[in-house]
């Protein structure tokens, strides 16, 4: 038992020992820093030929060799890097945070990128949009009394009913407007069989009672039958002002009604609005007198024409859109309101420098273009717009007619493009750490930020 004892603690004491070597071992090899036999001290990125292949650490890029090997900081594969699309290679950025690039045609084309050439055309364009019809509100009358009454017959008995100017709505009582036509006839009476002294005093009381009717709003044909029939009439008729359709209703028979209390709404639909949303950007292309062309879903082939008489002053917080007023005939009634449209708005053309509206990049503060040249260089370029319209941007300054420029992958190309500036000022002088024949050597730059986790042996 003993022995079996001590032959179990002499074999666990071999392994601590043999471990702990290992660890010291692998310490020394860590801190170890492999000189090149043949490396010389003036050895630098620019000795080294553009066309000779280089190699680079995928996670410290600052890194660079001539010959495959490991990384000196997390001992990752060096992976080869094109001499035509390296870091080195590109000049200084022309803008701040970006780069030139330089990406052969067959990485362009799996890449997506697509070239268009900025031309001076005659950009007019359409301003397109969505609306709805509603009633002219300029044409809506509210039906009122100017004494109170009682309600004896409704004429215009539902809502929707189609009425002419001058038809009679409803019909009245009212013990005021009775007493006022006794007056009149009074009036009347007094000045026919009155002496020839006092016929100036009954034409003025003829004519103050005839206009205490008419401020009423009784008809001119009313009172000449008044006067003709010699009797009043126990009720009076309440005509439409105008032809339209009966919107709203609330006369109803018996009902005491008040001058502030509206019996009817009529409105004319000889003439509609339709009301457009346009957004905000699209603003400094609108005009007053605009002509625009309405069409409905359900009727694509019909189309009518307008124009824009109001643009409203405020935009919608919800939807950042900015209400514009078209106005439409409809005499032959076939449009009705809330009925939703189709709007095309036309601008007047001008000369304008013009690129696809993909093109341009929108980083917030700044517009950016990525101008190609022929050589394959990819130059990031501040351009200043102007209007937009029919998938196109009106280009103002920072482009000329005729230069080419990148769509399709803009963002793909601008995230290259502030890579490669980051790399670039990461292997600035006296922070690129180049490593020849296959071996490394550390660099001048602090291991603070190093990721000595990846890869390894």
């Amino acid at each position: 038992m003993n022995r079996t004892l001590l032959l179990a603690a002499a074999r666990f004491a071999l392994c601590a020992v043999l471990f702990c070597a290992s660890l010291i071992l692998f310490a020394c090899r860590k801190d170890e820093q492999p000189v090149l036999p043949d490396a010389k001290a003036s050895d630098s990125p620019k000795e080294h030929t553009a066309t000779s292949p280089k190699y680079q650490c995928p996670m410290h890029p600052q890194i660079v060799s001539d010959a495959p090997g490991d990384c000196p900081i997390c001992n990752m594969k060096l992976v080869p890097i094109s001499s035509q699309e390296g870091p080195s290679s590109a000049p200084s950025p022309a803008l701040p945070g970006l780069a030139p690039l330089v990406i052969s045609a067959q990485h362009q084309q799996l890449m997506g990128i697509q070239k268009a050439v900025a031309q001076t055309i005659e950009f007019a364009g359409t301003i397109r949009t969505s609306g709805r019809f509603t009633f002219d509100e300029t044409r809506v009358h509210h039906i009122h009394t100017r004494y109170e009454a009682y309600v004896e017959h409704v004429f215009a008995d539902f809502t929707g009913k189609a009425v002419r100017k001058g038809e009679p709505l409803v019909s009245l009582y009212s013990p005021d407007l009775l007493a006022a036509e006794q007056e009149y006839l009074l009036a009347v009476q007094s000045q026919r069989s009155g002496p020839v002294a006092s016929g100036k005093v009954s034409f003025n009381l003829v004519e103050a009672a005839r206009q205490k009717l008419l401020l009423w709003n009784i008809s001119a044909s009313d009172i000449a039958q008044l006067e003709r029939r010699g009797k009043p009439s126990r009720t009076m008729n309440l005509y439409a002002p105008g032809s339209g359709y009966v919107l709203a209703k609330t006369a109803v028979h018996g009902m005491r009604v008040k001058p502030e209390d509206s019996l009817f709404d009529i409105v004319d639909l000889s003439r509609l609005w339709v009301l457009a949303d346009v957004y905000e950007y699209e603003l400094p292309r609108l005009r007053l007198g605009q002509i625009a062309t309405v069409t409905v879903p359900y009727w694509p082939e019909r189309s009518w024409a307008g124009h824009i008489t109001y643009i409203y002053p405020s935009v919608d917080p919800q939807t950042r859109t900015i209400r514009v007023r078209i106005e439409v005939d409809n005499a032959k009634a076939e449009l009705k309101a809330e009925m939703l449209a189709n709007v095309t708005i036309a601008v007047s053309p001008r000369r304008a420098l013009v690129v696809p509206d993909d093109a341009v990049l929108e980083t917030g503060t700044r517009k950016l273009v990525f101008v190609a040249s022929s050589d394959g260089r990819l130059t990031p370029r501040e351009v200043k717009t102007g209007d937009r319209a029919e998938r196109k941007f009106e280009i103002t300054a920072g482009l000329s007619e005729g230069e080419q420029v990148v769509l399709g992958a803009t963002f793909l190309v601008d995230s290259e493009s502030r890579l490669q500036a980051a790399l670039q000022a990461m292997a600035a002088p006296g922070t690129v750490t180049q490593v020849d024949g296959g071996d490394t050597s550390r660099g001048q730059p602090s291991q603070s930020g190093s990721h000595a986790g990846h890869g390894g042996r």
